[in-house]
């Protein structure tokens, strides 16, 4: 609880990164994750790697239900994936996903998903070098 007020700075890191892929994002005040909870729920795991005593790295993974249209009941969500700018392109986010997915294998969850921006190439690259494929994509009209 003592690196809140820094992951929500680095939360604000995240929105700052995903603004030029949505431009519906708030303009001030945009909050993604509820990180007290996430770091106090017992079915998440909130992750951060430290360097010289600075967060440089975040992510978690929350155990969720399914749809019922599928065969697993339950997933592990990935969010928060971070990492800061002076430390990318050293396999740290690789290292943070791979200790994410083996907490969540050890709850008996065996499928994971994440949500990235269907254009941001960087992000979507990382995550397939560790596995993950494309799913679906989401798509949108604003009528404004």
């Amino acid at each position: 609880m003592e690196d809140l007020p820094t992951l929500l700075e680095l939360e604000q890191a995240v929105v700052e990164a995903e603004r030029p892929f949505n431009n519906a994002i708030k303009a001030e005040d945009a909050i993604y994750y509820d990180i007290n909870s996430l770091i106090n729920d017992s079915n998440a795991l909130m992750a951060v790697i430290e360097y010289q005593g600075q967060i440089i790295a975040t992510g978690y993974s929350q155990i969720r239900a399914s749809k019922v249209s599928l065969s697993h009941t339950q997933h592990g969500y990935l969010g928060f994936m971070y990492v800061s700018p002076d430390y990318r392109g050293q396999g740290l986010n690789k290292r943070l996903i791979d200790h994410l997915i083996k907490w969540t294998t050890q709850q008996g969850i065996n499928d994971l998903y994440l949500d990235v921006y269907s254009n941001n190439a960087a992000a979507i690259k990382a995550y397939e070098k560790v596995g993950f494929t494309q799913s679906m994509v989401e798509m949108k009209l604003s009528l404004d």
